[in-house]
């Protein structure tokens, strides 16, 4: 689970099977007993309906928790915190940060880092299309050291430049108006 939608989804598969929980959280379901076998199977057959997979491995589970901790900091807090992402991942998780690299990379085929800088340049889509900020303001959110550096790695990951792809979003709508 690494997104709001995943955790209602998840919240409802367990209410419509009747399974109490104390808690939901992204990637992380805590419930009040352990499942039955037939609860266990019914629920990964209706979460895989939806696209979503039960994890009962140890370190797929960790896998998606070093993705939630990163989905969380970069889409769902209003400034990126000023600390080393391998420390703030360190610490959410308590788990040593070259262990959770390697495991997420050995699991994943790319590093943490990797994983990072495309969340980020997904959230710089969202703000550019929000219009509500200019680059240099996105930059400084997202603890870019400066626009050039944001514009750089976006055009790597993207293909285009950050104002490329402003301006399609503009010609877009301009073309539905002329429709």
């Amino acid at each position: 689970m690494v997104s709001l939608r995943c955790k209602l989804m998840v919240r409802q598969e367990l209410e419509k099977l009747g399974i109490p929980y104390t808690s939901i959280e992204l990637g992380e379901v805590e419930l009040y007993k352990r499942l039955t076998q037939e609860q266990h199977d019914k629920l990964q057959k209706n979460l895989r309906k939806s696209g979503l997979e039960l994890l009962d491995d140890k370190r797929s589970i960790l896998i998606n928790k070093i993705k939630s901790v990163i989905v969380e900091l970069v889409h769902y807090t209003d400034e990126v915190p000023k600390i080393n992402y391998s420390d703030y991942i360190s610490e959410k998780l308590g788990y040593d940060y070259i262990y959770l690299s390697n495991v997420y990379s050995e699991i994943t085929g790319i590093t943490i880092q990797q994983y990072i800088i495309i969340h980020k340049i997904e959230r710089v889509k969202e703000l550019l299309l929000y219009d509500e900020l200019n680059l240099s303001q996105i930059a400084h959110l997202l603890n870019y050291s400066s626009s050039a550096h944001l514009s750089n790695q976006f055009k790597k990951i993207t293909g285009l430049t950050p104002s490329y792809f402003k301006a399609l979003k503009k010609r877009r709508e301009t073309n539905l108006e002329n429709l």
